[in-house]
Parts: structure tokens; C-alpha cells; sequence
């Protein structure tokens, strides 16, 4: 099932059910998912989805480290909670060997041979692992193997 159908029932369910955190988060997910379709004026793929989600996720940590620093462990412990209902969207995540063989895969297919190249590896790379790993962790193993 599409994620976007997913979103769709879990905010009826958590409406019904009275899940208040789950109906803010997924309420909040949708409307960036219809914003940017409505802003390219296009239905968004799965990539896309799973992308805007991990985004959110993304500004979730962001804000939980905020608050943190501002010592207000009711916004770290609610934000929290949003990003485990984000979490449970995404597909399984890549694990390090699987990333670092997907990233050598697509060095060679690439035919990259400096940190020059990246951009040609990360074009390959992003669609295979649209929502099983964040842009800057495969990046960051990408440069890696590329300066060896």
C-alpha cells in the first residue's frame, strides 16, 4: 500500500481511537505531502513521500535538540513521540555493510574515481535508498570510499 494511503487511514484511525500525538503528526505529514503537490502542481511518487517524511524527521531532531539546550524536557519528550509515529513509515533502514555495498555498487557503476565524481554516485544512489537512509549518512560514506 502507498504511503500516502497509509498517512490517509492512520489519521482516521487515530481520530477515532483519540491518538492525539499520532493525529497531530500525521495531520502535520499530510499537509506538507499536499503542499508540495500543490506548490509542483503534480501527485507525488513514493520516493517523494518518503522523502518529505524523512525531512520531518530531520526537523524533529532538530527541534528536540533545541529543546534540549533550552531545558524543556516536555517538548523533547513530545517530539519524540512525533518522530516514532514518523519512523513506523519509513521503510527498514539500510544497515552500514548493506549501505557500504550499495554505495560500492554504485561507484562502479558510476565509474568514479575522486571526490569529483560524488554527484554522479549520489544521482544513483538517492532513488535506490529513498527513505531507508538519510541524504547526509550516505554522503558521508560516499566520500568515504571515494578519497580511498
Amino acid at each position: 500500500m502507498e504511503t500516502k494511503v497509509q498517512l490517509e487511514n492512520a489519521l482516521k484511525e487515530a481520530m477515532k481511537a483519540g491518538d492525539d500525538v499520532r493525529k497531530r503528526t500525521v495531520r502535520m505529514v499530510l499537509a506538507a505531502v499536499r503542499q508540495v503537490e500543490i506548490d509542483r502542481q503534480v501527485k507525488l511518487d513514493e520516493a517523494a513521500v518518503l522523502a518529505i517524511i524523512q525531512k520531518e524527521i530531520k526537523t524533529r531532531k532538530d527541534a528536540v535538540e533545541e529543546a534540549r539546550r533550552a531545558n524543556r524536557p516536555d517538548i523533547v519528550a513530545a517530539t519524540e513521540a512525533e518522530i516514532v509515529v514518523l519512523q513506523a513509515y519509513l521503510p527498514q533502514a539500510v544497515s552500514a555493510d548493506e549501505l557500504k555495498a550499495l554505495v560500492e555498487a554504485a561507484i562502479a557503476e558510476a565509474g568514479a574515481a575522486s571526490p569529483a565524481d560524488m554527484g554522479k554516485v549520489m544521482k544513483l544512489l538517492m532513488p535506490r535508498l529513498a527513505g531507508r537512509a538519510p541524504g547526509d549518512q550516505v554522503s558521508a560514506a560516499v566520500r568515504q570510499l571515494l578519497q580511498k
